[in-house]
């Protein structure tokens, strides 16, 4: 409580502050991160030719075309000449490229005889982007040769191991990590649990515990590549909080996405603290590795091609994949939910949002409750993602509903305009941060600085008959500087 007083009695002033809504999930591809990235940071990470060939692999054709032209060449380049290398039709696509490899830190603009603005490569980058390519400078951490393992492991093990633990993750997400412990669910570890947190994939409440946020519920909506992804992602925001290098673990990170699936590598000579990241990266699924001591580990389909939107090396497909493609999910007019799936981590999924009433060896029945849906919204999760889950993975029947009415959707129109609706009646209220103004002594002082406050529209609500005003965060202080004006003028 602060006092606005000032020569003389005045109003009491109380401020209000509200928690902002969570912002929606945002996942970033390689080159977005590296945007993040201070000048200093890319030149450190650009020691490491594994990941010049990363950055040059994810860059536009255009921008990979203006490198690879001017990697050999020992001068700076001026721009009219890049610029006359292609076509003027494509001149807005030129300069998105010109650009990216400004932000990117890959050249930089330097001036050459004439007066004459011309374009020229990274020392650094350009070096060790000639190592990746034609070879030479240090061999990689996990190059050195192995004697033939006596219990090789093939890839289908490779890929049932991996989606086994990388579960273990997604069922901690939606509650089952404790209540399912079997061999394909062996719970996760605290460090894992502080990168769930640290993303605001999941949040602390008194209440309920760790529960899953509104970010988290749309991290399961997403591909496995890209959740894999955006989840090393922050963890390698946390990574020098372990006592980590950020340049070491992503240079190890994208040694594994070039490496071969089903193939065994040494980890001989990487140091301590890289043989730590090894074992995250057993934890996650993205290496398997018999003992922690064991000088051999396989990387696996999640470590593949990590950043690569445009992977050659196809996905995990197993059972519970192929029902998540086909659609599982019907929903009737009574708000009836049938889901055709023995998968926990799906039934968990949708206990979300739904009652779940009755479980079948392969069918799971629940009913959209104004409660259910409601709890779900209190945890973040917004009706419009209800909705878009439920018409991601609807039942092949049902899209022929869609087609025979002529629906976009192939869910009831009654389901989903209740589910907006139980939605609005959260939204009812606007909020807005701001500062209560009461305790006036005289009804003059309280039309005066209502007047003012409504004059510079700071003015978000008052009442006579109580002598109460709320003003905004913002115009506080120019109205409480108002009122000692006015106090020390004698009114």
């Amino acid at each position: 409580m602060s006092d606005a007083k000032a020569g003389r009695s005045g109003p009491t002033t109380s401020t209000y502050a509200l928690i902002p809504k969570p912002a929606n999930l945002q996942c970033m591809d390689l080159q977005e991160y590296l945007r993040t990235r201070t000048p200093e940071t890319l030149e450190k990470l650009y020691n490491y030719p594994t990941i010049c060939l990363a950055v040059y692999r994810e860059l536009p054709e255009i921008a990979r075309q203006f490198v690879i032209r001017i990697l050999f060449v020992e001068q700076p380049v001026p721009q009219a000449v890049v610029a006359s290398w292609g076509s003027q039709h494509y001149a807005k696509e030129q300069a998105a490229s010109a650009s990216c490899l400004t932000e990117l830190n890959v050249w930089r603009v330097t001036a050459i005889p004439g007066g004459l603005s011309a374009w020229e490569l990274c020392s650094t980058f350009k070096k060790n982007l000639k190592i990746a390519l034609l070879g030479g400078g240090k061999p990689w951490s996990m190059s050195h040769t192995l004697e033939k393992d006596s219990k090789p492991r093939d890839i289908a093990f490779l890929d049932t191991y991996a989606m086994a633990r990388w579960r273990c993750v997604l069922h901690y997400m939606v509650g089952t990590g404790s209540s399912n412990k079997t061999q394909d669910s062996e719970g996760i570890s605290p460090d894992a649990v502080r990168i769930l947190l640290h993303a605001n994939l999941m949040k602390r409440d008194e209440r309920d515990g760790i529960t899953i946020t509104r970010q988290g519920f749309q991290f399961l909506l997403l591909d496995t590549q890209s959740q894999v992804w955006h989840f090393m992602l922050q963890y390698l925001d946390t990574c020098e909080e372990r006592g980590l290098s950020l340049p070491d673990c992503l240079s190890m990170l994208f040694q594994l996405s070039f490496s071969t699936l089903g193939r065994d590598y040494s980890s001989e000579g990487m140091s301590a603290k890289m043989l730590t990241f090894l074992q995250h990266l057993r934890e996650f699924g993205l290496v398997f590795q018999r003992k922690r001591k064991e000088g051999r580990f396989y990387p696996t389909r999640l470590a593949l091609n990590v950043t690569n939107k445009h992977a050659t090396v196809p996905a995990i497909i197993n059972e519970e994949d192929k029902v998540q493609e086909s659609g599982y999910i019907v929903v009737e007019t009574n708000y009836r939910v049938y889901a055709y799936t023995d998968s926990p981590l799906q039934v968990a999924v949708l206990g979300l949002f739904t009652e779940l009433l009755y479980r079948f060896p392969n069918l799971v029945v629940g009913v959209l409750t104004r409660d259910s849906v409601r709890q779900a919204l209190r945890g973040g999760i917004t009706a419009e993602q209800i909705v878009s889950y439920l018409e991601q993975y609807a039942h092949p029947n049902m899209k022929l509903t869609e087609s025979a009415i002529k629906s976009k959707s192939p869910l009831p129109p009654t389901v989903v305009d209740q589910i907006k609706l139980w939605e609005l009646e959260r939204n009812r209220f606007t909020y807005t941060e701001g500062v209560v103004y009461n305790q006036f002594l005289s009804q003059a002082d309280f039309v005066t600085l209502r007047d003012y406050a409504q004059s510079i529209n700071v003015l978000v609500h008052m009442n006579e008959r109580t002598r109460t005003m709320v003003v905004t965060k913002n115009g506080h202080d120019d109205v409480k500087r108002f009122w000692k004006r006015y106090s020390k003028g004698g009114g």
